[in-house]
């Protein structure tokens, strides 16, 4: 399975979408084959993870963000079950796993509840090693065209993620000390 070639398929060359999306993907997988090294005792499997990264926002054309170039009707917050449910159709269920379970520190359904989000009610949080990694590593890239080829600093992130409830900064800094960030 080549990413680029399924990337290819859906979005359009030469768009905004596409450009961002790609470039993002390559600094997430990037950092995250950086901190799948550092835990090699851990036995992550990098090739899964190299092209779950790449693949991991794949949703996001389906989401009405016009500052990256999507022109979709859903929220933002919808992009991971969207691509969860693309790569599913593409016959891809592990990386479709990596979309849905990488926004945020991952969503519960008691997030979902409390904050009346526009998802399916279930949990959405990252399971396995490289969902944790990759969920981890997209923390400190965006896809603001302004910032594109940034990374975040860690204080930056863990404020950012801490304003959705103390157990997601708590998560981020459990990671950071795992990850050895």
């Amino acid at each position: 399975m080549d990413p680029l070639k399924l990337i290819d398929k859906y979005y359009t060359r030469g768009s905004q979408a596409r450009h961002l999306l790609i470039e993002h993907s390559k600094m997430v997988t990037q950092k995250a084959l950086e901190i799948a090294k550092r835990v090699e005792h851990l036995k992550p499997d990098t090739d899964f993870i190299e092209k779950a990264a790449m693949l991991h926002d794949i949703g996001i054309m389906f989401t009405n963000a016009s500052e990256i170039g999507c022109s979709g009707k859903k929220p933002y917050i919808c992009h991971g079950y969207l691509g969860r449910q693309l790569l599913e159709k593409e016959g891809l269920p592990e990386y479709a796993l990596v979309c849905e379970r990488h926004v945020g520190t991952g969503i519960t359904i008691e997030d979902i509840v409390s904050q009346q989000l526009p998802v399916p009610k279930r949990d959405m949080v990252p399971i396995s090693l490289e969902e944790q990694i990759i969920c981890f590593a997209d923390k400190f890239f965006s896809k603001e065209p302004d910032s594109l080829y940034e990374t975040k600093p860690f204080k930056k992130i863990k404020s950012e993620i801490s304003k959705f409830g103390k157990d997601k900064g708590a998560k981020i800094e459990a990671w950071r000390e795992l990850f050895r960030n």
